[in-house]
């Protein structure tokens, strides 16, 4: 399977679940126009493979597109397995992986939720290297880095 974009969601508010929207325009060094973790810092975007979220629905929970406070739903790639400096090539844009796992801070409405949040293990953030939309659908492409000796 070719990995994709599910889903692309925003947040005006941090700690809330996100919303899906038709597409995200990312600004290079900046995030997602109009999410609450737009700024110049390490973790502007934050993907979660679709996959991990299956754990949850198979443990009986009712989840959407940014439940978990994701605003790029993947498919098809092992996000959580990628090491830090990985670039991804998205629709027209390039991000790179910063982060991998968080914590997890206790009152998040995600937590109250669903009682678990697989973001803190499983759930990667990214910054901007270059700007474009990304849609739903989207390939995801794991740039080669050139390896020096």
């Amino acid at each position: 399977m070719n990995a994709k974009v599910i889903s692309t969601c925003i947040s005006e508010k941090k700690g809330t679940k996100k919303h899906p929207v038709p597409y995200i325009n990312v600004i290079e060094e900046h995030g997602i126009i109009g999410d609450a973790h737009t700024g110049n810092w390490h973790r502007q975007i934050s993907l979660l493979a679709d996959e991990s979220v299956d754990k949850m629905r198979a443990a009986g929970a009712e989840l959407s597109a940014g439940d978990f406070a994701e605003n790029i739903l993947t498919k098809g790639i092992e996000l959580v397995t990628l090491p830090i400096g990985t670039r991804l090539d998205i629709g027209s844009t390039v991000l790179e992986i910063t982060q991998i796992g968080k914590e997890c801070h206790n009152d998040c409405e995600i937590r109250r939720l669903t009682g678990k949040c697989v973001m803190p293990t499983e759930g990667v953030f990214a910054k901007v290297i270059h700007g474009g939309e990304i849609h739903p659908g989207d390939t995801i492409t794991i740039e080669v880095q050139n390896e020096t000796d």
